[in-house]
């Protein structure tokens, strides 16, 4: 069945022209409903498409919470390294602190035995910092730091060596007392022909505390020779004190003591002409100046 057509006549009164429009039915209400539909696809449209950027939205919000936290997980980690490197860094400053007239002593002590304490040359081992910057910020900022916290564990090492050397080094006088014999050449006391004296000698009241110079362990604490009662101290690194001619003990062998500990008593045992300590010094092995290592 055909479609039905309609005639619209529009006629001119002042000119009598009559024109006349012939319409199909069904295509006018075609082109109707679709200049009526027009705005409502327009609509849809744009609300599709607010509702797909909405969407990616939604997605883009989700990683940066993600790598937000990400973040917020290194910072931490960073603010936690830099805050265990500044305890290190304060902790280091406390213990670089040497006691001045160890430190003096220190100074005398021969390059080998100071190379004893050090451990060689242990800055060869430190990593360069050099080519550690990762891909991102946050890898190059921890390698940094490791860096940097590597360093201060070679510095706390020779920190703590460098203490130890100062507690292991006779730095302090043994007695209160005067000198009376000096190390070196002198005359000796009983045959007055000439003699080499291996220690100090210090004339102190009988009785008077002997102190220990430096911190160590005894090595032995009994009768010696013409030493008399003699305590030996052994320092570590090299070094080895004596204290001879005792009137007795306040230690024993494998006894652990610090530097001012009283260690025994002035006396004039073994091969003695008063009351007096005999003080030596050895570094490996090798009898040493004590004045050289003595605080003034």
């Amino acid at each position: 069945m055909g479609s039905r057509r309609y005639s619209i006549v529009l006629a001119d009164r002042s000119s009598g022209v009559v024109r006349r429009f012939t319409i199909s039915l069904w295509p006018t209400l075609g082109v109707v409903a679709m200049l009526f539909s027009m705005p409502v696809l327009v609509g849809l449209g744009a609300r599709w498409s607010a509702r797909s950027e909405i969407v990616e939205l939604e997605r883009t919000n989700v990683a940066l919470q993600l790598e937000n936290a990400s973040y917020r997980n290194a910072t931490g980690e960073l603010a936690s390294q830099v805050s265990s490197l500044q305890q290190a860094i304060d902790t280091l400053g406390v213990q670089a602190a040497v006691d001045p007239e160890a430190s003096r002593a220190m100074d005398h002590l021969p390059p080998v035995v100071k190379a004893r304490a050090m451990g060689g040359d242990v800055g060869a081992a430190v990593p360069p910092l050099g080519n550690m910057f990762a891909d991102t910020t946050f890898g190059a900022l921890r390698d940094i730091l490791g860096a940097i916290e590597n360093r201060l564990d070679f510095v706390r090492s020779g920190v703590e060596r460098r203490r130890a050397l100062a507690a292991a080094t006779p730095s302090i006088w043994p007695v209160i007392g005067w000198l009376s014999s000096p190390y070196g050449n002198r005359r000796d006391p009983f045959t007055g022909g000439p003699d080499f004296h291996p220690g100090l000698d210090i004339s102190a009241d009988y009785g008077e505390a002997v102190h220990a110079t430096a911190d160590g362990q005894v090595a032995m604490a009994g009768q010696n020779g013409n030493y008399g009662n003699l305590v030996e101290l052994d320092h570590g690194f090299g070094i080895t004190t004596r204290y001879g001619h005792l009137s007795r003990f306040a230690v024993m062998a494998g006894q652990t003591v610090h530097r001012g500990d009283v260690i025994g008593y002035v006396g004039s045992t073994g091969r003695s002409t008063s009351s007096h300590l005999h003080y030596e010094i050895l570094l490996n092995g090798k009898l040493t100046n004590p004045m050289k290592l003595l605080a003034e």
